[in-house]
């Protein structure tokens, strides 16, 4: 909680170099690469990127998932049952917007793997536990400065709408098969004294891709499931540490189909978790504080509210992010409820970047001196 002033996060992702996304997208295809070197890249990107987020006055920090191609499409390396190549229905923006689609396929060149990830072929269960143990030691060791430490993990329901179920008889078995597979992530992450984030776009950006055949009550039924599979994924870690973070979408497009937020809260309020990571800072989405304001955020939950953009090169204004997080402190009616965040990853998938990685610390010093000025009027006093 921000017991004396506002604290800085983010969601996750950060840059990565060239010379480590070139390894992490060469072995993701197939290649054969040096493993040796791609662990020494790693540990010196992640030393890297924790140095900036510190710089940039960032409180609780993270590795900037420097490990893994993605987000999500990282967990065979964890998980067997994969193979082959999903085929994703394309969102009703790429369908309503071609040209978008064949600006963004100019742009990065690399997407064609991570939008097509490999599909469940047979039982999915977990067998390699030492990638995430190795994760987190390093954080453990390197991320001392930060007040705290947090580890993302993809949730039951993004891995089950990207990574297609071709071998079980449901999407409900799917999800419970992913749920009890990915426990072991989650439990891992808490074990190691982390504050565990399940990254849940699926709650969100799924509703005008995967589940857009349905009718609203029927993707509130299907949200239902999902969300009844983050609670089983992480049933017996204490909900104070865990947070989740979901979003429509880390992209540019244009978002115009894109489910509102009142919606969905309250199937998100029925998460057992102790803190609620939600885009604020999307054009499409500012508005949408009165969607709390109406359905209050349950007494036992955090909100961390988007303050920044992570598809635009515009670093935001001190002035907006500290507006911005009086807003949210307005809505919740406790200051101490209020951490600033991002809306989304700015290294969501290797070799995908919207923000030019210089930019991604100015943003990030930005929403810090924002925090810095709302804090001061919140507080009545200068941050130590």
């Amino acid at each position: 909680m921000s017991t004396e002033h506002i604290l800085v996060s983010h969601v996750g992702s950060l840059p990565r170099n060239e010379t480590l996304a070139d390894l992490l997208i060469r072995q993701e295809a197939g290649e054969m690469i040096d493993t040796v070197e791609l662990a020494r890249q790693v540990e010196m990107a992640t030393a890297a990127v924790i140095d900036k987020q510190v710089k940039a006055g960032v409180d609780v920090g993270n590795d900037g998932e420097q490990s893994r191609v993605g987000f999500q499409t990282y967990v065979p390396r964890c998980l067997c049952g994969f193979g082959g190549e999903s085929k994703r229905p394309p969102a009703r923006d790429q369908t309503e917007f071609p040209s978008y689609v064949r600006q963004a396929a100019a742009r990065f060149p690399h997407m064609a793997r991570a939008m097509n990830a490999p599909a469940a072929l047979s039982d999915v269960r977990y067998v390699n536990g030492a990638p995430i143990k190795e994760d987190a030691a390093r954080l453990r060791r390197l991320g001392v400065a930060f007040s705290e430490c947090f580890m993302t993990a993809p949730s039951p329901g993004i891995v089950a709408t990207t990574m297609l179920n071709q071998h079980y008889d449901s999407h409900g078995a799917y999800l419970t098969a992913l749920a009890k597979a990915l426990a072991n992530e989650y439990r891992a992450i808490f074990d190691a004294g982390l504050i565990l984030q399940i990254d849940a776009p699926d709650l969100a950006m799924e509703r005008h891709r995967f589940f857009d055949h349905l009718t609203d009550r029927e993707f509130l039924q299907q949200l239902e499931l999902h969300i009844a599979a983050i609670n089983l994924g992480i049933e017996g870690i204490p909900r104070d540490r865990v947070r989740l973070h979901v979003c429509w979408g880390n992209n540019d497009a244009p978002h115009v189909y894109d489910v509102a937020m009142a919606a969905i809260l309250p199937e998100l309020y029925r998460a057992n978790v102790g803190a609620l990571s939600i885009e604020f800072a999307n054009p499409r989405h500012q508005h949408e504080y009165d969607a709390v304001r109406n359905n209050p955020l349950p007494e036992h939950m955090l909100l961390m509210p988007g303050v920044l953009d992570t598809t635009t090169n515009i670093v935001e204004h001190p002035e907006l992010v500290a507006r911005r997080l009086e807003q949210a402190v307005s809505v919740i009616g406790d200051r101490e409820r209020v951490i600033a965040g991002t809306d989304c990853g700015f290294g969501t998938f290797a070799g995908r970047e919207y923000v030019a990685e210089d930019v991604v610390w100015a943003k990030l010093a930005a929403a810090a001196e924002g925090a810095r000025i709302a804090s001061r009027r919140l507080w009545g006093r200068a941050r130590a």
